[in-house]
């Protein structure tokens, strides 16, 4: 039946590994139970037949040896080892173990014909003691099948447990994985995201020089100052856009479709607007802007924009009803600080952090990209604080 299931689903079934304490335990106690069940007959096979006593000794060792393989060859191990104490009580210890351990599986096709045999292994011993009498049977049997049943059930509720804890640990294994692919996939979207913007902003500012360029080309009569001031027009879009592409370098696109062009990118200018579109829907926002937001650079731009835009998403989502307030501050060679802040919902316990969702690690990652760092938080004012240093080059 096992062969017939997915390797990874027989996997859940394996026993684990045995510790040095594991080992020490059973065994201890397979040598207690030989111990008490040959105690009784070991002296009387000494003083009237010592072929008997050896006899027993021998196949106590040799089961005890077999039963080491009780891992390998379960069914054959429990079937020899319990066969063999209808003649030698010093191997009930080992037979035990390998019972136990058969019962561990969880297969009936296996358990019932071993723990048949078992009992007619058992009985057999019963009738072969010196001193037996057949009137004993009647509770020595019903004792020995309860023995029985005690073994085979405590070794199916530890092979239950077993299998509980291999599942537990299996669907803890997938979804760390499961875990590790979102977060991974968020990073790629968002360099993907990035790449696309910058595909765009580079694209305009190359067919600004190309247009320029033409013209200087073409137009034979333009003056010395209108050369001039088309001549540096083009020296500003081409450094502009090596300082873009400079920083975007290094960021792989996904799939054929990513250099599709895009609608143009959002920047610093277009937070206002962002505010303003979020007030319409009936979000509460109060907005502060310590800087000339026309000054901030396109790329630092587009990474304030994202963090108010992610801020204020989550404000939707999480706290619908509470007041937000956004800041937005720097100057040049001191960095851009944004800040979005929001009251939590009553209900929501202040200790702990809500987990991050996507959208705050694929906005941490370009926040990094762009030299940066991001932060999220919890205050004792019971305000969720996402806060923002974005580096803006003097």
């Amino acid at each position: 039946m096992n062969e017939s299931l997915p390797r990874e689903r027989r996997q859940v079934f394996d026993p684990p590994p045995i510790s040095r304490w594991g080992r020490v335990w059973r065994w201890t106690l397979a040598l207690f139970i030989s111990g008490v069940a040959w105690a009784s007959i070991a002296i009387w096979q000494w003083q009237n037949a010592q072929w008997w006593f050896w006899l027993d000794l021998g196949l106590g060792v040799a089961a005890a040896v077999l039963s080491t393989r009780r891992r390998q060859r379960p069914v054959l191990v429990a079937l020899v080892t319990n066969a063999v104490t209808c003649v030698s009580y010093s191997a009930s210890g080992p037979a035990t173990l390998s019972l136990f351990s058969l019962a561990t599986r969880r297969q009936w096709r296996e358990i019932v014909p071993v723990g048949l045999v078992t009992l007619a292994a058992g009985l057999i011993g019963l009738r072969n003691e010196p001193d037996a009498q057949r009137d004993d049977f009647i509770v020595t049997g019903p004792a020995l099948v309860a023995v029985l049943g005690v073994i085979i059930a405590w070794g199916m509720y530890v092979g239950s447990r077993r299998e509980l804890l291999g599942t537990l640990r299996e669907r803890a294994d997938t979804a760390e994985s499961e875990q590790a692919a979102r977060l991974a996939q968020a990073r790629v979207s968002e360099r993907t995201r990035i790449a696309r913007e910058m595909h765009d902003v580079l694209a305009h500012r190359i067919s600004t020089v190309t247009m320029h360029a033409g013209a200087l080309t073409y137009r034979e009569d333009l003056s010395p100052d209108q050369m001039r001031e088309t001549a540096g027009v083009i020296q500003q879009n081409a450094h502009q856009a090596l300082v873009e592409l400079r920083e975007v370098l290094g960021l792989l696109r996904e799939g054929p479709g990513d250099a599709a062009p895009e609608r143009p990118q959002p920047d610093a200018s277009a937070v206002g607007a962002l505010i303003g579109e979020a007030r319409a829907t009936g979000l509460r926002v109060e907005a502060a802007f310590d800087l000339d937001v026309d000054a901030v650079p396109q790329t630092t731009g587009r990474t304030v924009y994202r963090v108010v835009q992610e801020g204020l998403t989550n404000v939707r989502k999480h706290a619908t009803h509470t007041a937000a307030e956004v800041q937005v501050s720097g100057r040049p060679g001191d960095g851009l600080r944004v800040v979005v802040r929001n009251k939590l919902p009553l209900g929501q316990p202040a200790s702990v952090l809500p987990p991050s969702g996507l959208g705050l690690i694929g906005l941490r990652e370009r926040v990094e990209l762009a030299g940066g760092r991001l932060d999220h938080r919890i205050t004792s004012d019971r305000d969720f604080v996402l806060e923002a240093w974005i580096p803006w080059p003097a």
